[in-house]
């Protein structure tokens, strides 16, 4: 098993206790908690209950089925706004100080077919952890075999199409999540450097909780309503087309794009920099002066503050991004940012070109380089 990366702080950094204190400081001045506010309530009734409200128009069966298509592809966003801004903040425990509150919040993740167990080994322990660090951070391990979205990945040929093929992928994210990921990290020893060791409840729960989702979402269906399979195929492979490519897309923008970098630990098997500088150097921004945006993407397209600050609600990040973007610029940390959603999805091909089209073409380039020499000592 190959070991953790330490992270080493050679330069004695001072930037995160600066930050940190100055965050403490807003919340302290403002008299607020870290956790859930109004808003954060706000979202949490309209996701959940749009959730709820197209779920049982469907099963109602009193519509025509293009209405039931139509409430498939809305189901199918609430699915992923629910992840985004409700069992994301439950799951890091920032919903509430009350640790029962955030368990009872972070179920909403059973309903869209996720695994809490493996959610919080792969995202809170890992990716935080090791953010872009090859080998580690299975995060950046986004479609294996098919999309290279870091230097160090297997090249293939037809990655040079990547930047055009990729977004098809994304939206097979949310049906390889409820039928293969979740399995197929539980079952691995390590993810990453990290070794998984599961108790008794945990085996339990993933394949009770995903039971529970085939029933809601597959026998439910198919027993209540007056459709035939294939009807029935088209609905649900539209919801999860909508969920995942919703999921995808949002989540890529953050690490895979132009400016984050993919720092490779050292021959002793170190990160030569201090974990919070690390987060700054993989990590972007997008559009967060965007109100539709930070209400929709639950924070994630703050990923900077929500690195640094996981355990602080997402509906907060709005007024802390200002306070950590000047504190970056004031000790000459970076701090990547792409102003509009739009101009995320551009960085994000531009990087998937890089390691796809460009790499190829660097690859051919070197072999004629060395072929050519050889080819004139021949003749």
């Amino acid at each position: 098993m190959q070991k953790s990366p330490r992270f080493i702080d050679q330069q004695q950094a001072d930037f995160f206790a600066t930050v940190k204190r100055r965050v403490d400081e807003y919340f302290l001045t403002n008299k607020l908690s870290k956790n859930a506010n109004g808003m954060m309530y706000f979202k949490s009734f309209l996701f959940l209950g749009g959730y709820l409200l197209f779920y049982s128009l469907i099963l109602s069966g009193q519509f025509s089925l293009p209405m039931l298509w139509v409430f498939a592809l809305f189901l199918g966003a609430c699915c992923a706004f629910i992840g985004f801004n409700v069992s994301h903040d439950a799951i890091h425990g920032s919903y509430s100080a009350n640790p029962l509150v955030n368990k009872i919040m972070s179920w909403s993740f059973i309903a869209i077919g996720g695994d809490i167990h493996m959610w919080t080994i792969s995202h809170n322990m890992v990716h935080h952890t090791y953010t872009n660090i090859p080998e580690h951070d299975e995060d950046i391990e986004i479609a294996p075999g098919l999309l290279r979205a870091s230097p160090t990945q297997p090249l293939k040929g037809f990655m040079r199409y990547q930047h055009y093929y990729g977004f098809a992928l994304y939206s097979l994210a949310s049906l390889a999540w409820v039928f293969r990921k979740d399995y197929f990290k539980f079952f691995k020893p390590t993810l990453g450097s990290f070794p998984l060791k599961h108790k008794p409840m945990d085996y339990f729960n993933l394949f009770f909780h995903k039971a529970i989702y085939y029933t809601l979402f597959i026998i439910l269906p198919l027993v209540l309503l007056d459709i035939t399979w294939w009807q029935f195929i088209i609905g649900f492979l539209s919801m999860h087309f909508v969920t995942g490519l919703i999921l995808g897309l949002v989540f890529q923008l953050a690490h895979v794009v132009e400016g984050p970098e993919f720092p490779m630990p050292n021959y002793e098997g170190d990160i030569e920099n201090a974990w919070a500088i690390h987060q700054m150097q993989t990590t972007a921004n997008f559009a967060t002066n965007s109100w539709a945006a930070n209400f929709l993407c639950g924070g994630l397209n703050m990923q900077i503050e929500h690195h640094l600050f996981p355990k602080v609600c997402h509906t907060h990040y709005t007024a802390l991004q200002p306070i950590v973007k000047e504190t970056a610029l004031e000790f000459g940390v970076p701090y990547y940012e792409n102003e509009t959603f739009w101009g995320a999805l551009k960085s994000h091909q531009v990087a998937l070109r890089k390691f796809g089209k460009d790499a190829l073409e660097a690859q051919e380039n070197l072999m004629q380089d060395l072929i050519a020499p050889k080819t004139a000592i021949a003749s």
